[in-house]
């Protein structure tokens, strides 16, 4: 099926009430036909709702429509997309280990990788995006994932799949994708050779603002990879805390479910019934958002792009921009509705975010409503002014996430705010 279709049908078969919409089960935990039946599924010899901390009916739904969207094998929800993130990271790696990611990130992911994981035991090492072959000199025995994202969130750069991955599978790391800004009606990371996305739900998948989740997809045969890797002993080794399981044994995607079966049991940042129930009625219209939030971005790019005070706009759907050719080799159907551009200084830039009418200012992305940020004294604020010129965030960048109102009206609003 294509997208459009899999974005509603994906993942629902109706139940004895035949119910058009997917039900919200709001239910804490789930009655076991027998004790034979308890113990079967807590032994994985039957597959079935346990306690929602581990699954639950309509988060199901919501992961198996977003893997089938995303094109991978299986998917599994959590709490936030930093859940999403710290989970991935969890997963693979422990103390004495180190993990690679870029210096263009999101914010919070700056701050979860270069702060808190280090009380873990876990270092980051960093490159720059824009140049992957950084990425070698950084690996060693005990790496254990490179992290990036497919369109980075502020400066709006295009990783370079094939790079990253060549160098990954060359190592056998796993690479993991956050693919939030591109959603997979745009990019699909998991095609292009990558191991594992992950997605902030919160944002366009929801499409309106209104609940906070996030999603791990893995892809086909991601076994391959790890059974016998070293890398990934855990994966290969009986797991003591679940009946001396072999996760690489199983006929099931296994890192999903490891994410569930330790990760989740143990640390429960699990999605509320009601979110993932937001995150279905949001994908269901999902290919037709990314179209015209992706429209309306390219034509205030192009309206930026010719304004006397504006010193340079990015936007990979410009052809002037650094990253157009990569642009169009690693998505379709456009570029996503999120977009930056620099003026003078960072005074202007803030006179600029508050001078608007139509774009609210906001640090958040991806909702149906237009949204304006400053990342240096917002998302950004922690990094030092060397680090923000390395994230590509300087003190003069203003971020947009581009809306759904009439494109006009917002370059009109950009236009009184710009003077």
């Amino acid at each position: 099926m294509h997208e459009q279709t899999l974005a509603i049908h994906a993942g629902y078969e109706k139940d004895a009430q035949g119910t058009m919409a997917v039900p919200i089960y709001m239910s804490t935990a789930y009655e076991f036909r027998d004790t034979e039946h308890a113990a079967n599924l807590f032994a994985l010899k039957e597959l079935g709702n346990i306690y929602t901390r581990l699954m639950n009916p309509t988060t199901d739904v919501f992961e198996k429509r977003f893997a089938a969207l995303e094109g991978g094998v299986a998917a599994i929800g959590t709490a936030s997309g930093m859940a999403a993130i710290f989970y991935a990271i969890a997963n693979v790696a422990e103390a004495g280990d180190n993990i690679i990611v870029a210096k263009q990130v999101y914010g919070g992911t700056t701050t979860l990788t270069g702060h808190t994981i280090k009380r873990f035991g876990i270092e980051t090492r960093y490159f720059d995006v824009r140049n992957p072959s950084e990425i070698e000199a950084l690996v060693d025995d005990k790496t254990k994932i490179i992290l990036f994202e497919s369109i980075t969130n502020p400066s709006i750069d295009v990783a370079d799949f094939d790079a990253i991955v060549a160098i990954a599978n060359k190592h056998n790391i796993l690479t993991c994708v956050d693919n939030t800004v591109a959603t997979p009606m745009l990019c699909k990371p998991l095609e292009l050779g990558c191991d594992l996305s992950v997605h902030s739900a919160s944002k366009y998948t929801t499409g309106q603002g209104l609940a906070i989740g996030g999603v791990i997809v893995e892809r086909h045969n991601l076994v391959e990879k790890i059974k016998g890797n070293t890398r990934y002993s855990h994966f290969n080794e009986p797991d003591e805390s679940y009946h001396g399981l072999v996760y690489s044994d199983l006929p099931l995607p296994l890192f999903t479910l490891r994410v569930r079966l330790a990760l989740l049991r143990d640390l429960g940042a699990a999605p509320s019934p009601f979110n993932s129930w937001l995150y279905i009625q949001g994908l269901e219209t999902l290919p037709l958002r990314m179209r015209q939030h992706s429209s309306s971005a390219l034509a205030i790019a192009e309206f930026l792009e010719a304004h006397p005070k504006v010193g340079k706009v990015n936007y990979p759907g410009l052809k002037s921009d650094a990253n157009y050719e990569l642009g169009q080799k690693y998505f379709k159907g456009g570029h996503s509705g999120l977009l930056s551009f620099e003026v003078v200084d960072k005074e202007t830039a803030q006179k600029i975010a508050d001078g608007t009418d139509i774009f609210s200012l906001v640090v958040n992305i991806g909702d149906s409503k237009s949204i304006i940020t400053h990342p240096a004294s917002t998302t950004h604020q922690q990094l030092s002014a060397g680090e923000l010129i390395e994230a590509g965030v300087p003190g003069g960048l203003v971020r947009l996430s581009v809306g759904l109102e009439d494109t006009q009206d917002l370059i009109d609003d950009l236009a009184k705010a710009l003077g």
